[in-house]
């Protein structure tokens, strides 16, 4: 794992990320802890990934956790949250392409502008899938491409640039969700088309 190109990118900016994200972070927090409200009591819950732990706070009480990230810097920044939460919250150092979890382990996984990273999103969404039991909720916050000009020109030209220091900028994360099998059961445009929640089950 610790030669894995995108554990080592993400772990250069560790030490830097909150502050990095902090405007962000502010701004989304209502609608991200909207979102993790769905959060079920005694159900296994599956979030990926954890980054440095900014979304921890957002998490109702006395749930059931297991939270993944591909970087050991990101997990070891996150460690003083995770050991804050409120209840049962494993954080493990695992490649969401390569979930060592057993079929159908969840029921409800969550992630928070993790597609835009992950190297190869279908793969990605594939693991997911295979981890989730039938019927199973997948909630997402993402930020994605956009088919509103002149956004979409603005985000594809920066994407190139992008990509190389952490998140791509023009993933069409809804149709990649819809592609890999799952069920779209709503999208919420949060800003423009760009930001934005999705929830889809697992048929």
């Amino acid at each position: 794992m610790d030669n894995n190109p995108s554990s080592s990118r993400w772990d250069g900016t560790a030490r830097f990320y909150d502050l990095l994200a902090y405007g962000a972070e502010k701004r989304w927090a209502p609608a991200k802890k909207a979102l993790f409200a769905r959060m079920a009591p005694q159900r296994k819950i599956l979030f990926a990934a954890l980054g440095t732990g900014l979304d921890i706070p957002f998490f109702p009480p006395d749930r059931e956790i297991m939270a993944i990230d591909i970087s050991p810097g990101m997990l070891a920044q996150a460690a003083p949250r995770v050991a804050a939460y409120p209840g049962r919250l494993d954080a493990r150092l695992m490649d969401i392409t390569a979930l060592a979890f057993p079929d159908q382990t969840f029921d409800q996984v969550f992630t928070a502008c993790t597609f835009c990273s992950v190297p190869d999103p279908m793969a990605g969404l594939a693991s997911l899938q295979r981890v989730m039991k039938p019927g199973a909720e997948l909630c997402m916050f993402e930020h994605t491409g956009s088919h509103l000009f002149p956004f979409n020109w603005l985000l594809n030209m920066c994407n190139p640039i992008c990509r190389h220091i952490g998140p791509e900028m023009n993933r069409d994360t809804v149709a990649n969700v819809a592609r890999a099998g799952f069920r779209i059961v709503e999208v919420n445009n949060l800003f423009l088309d760009v930001v934005k929640t999705i929830r889809a089950v697992r048929p």
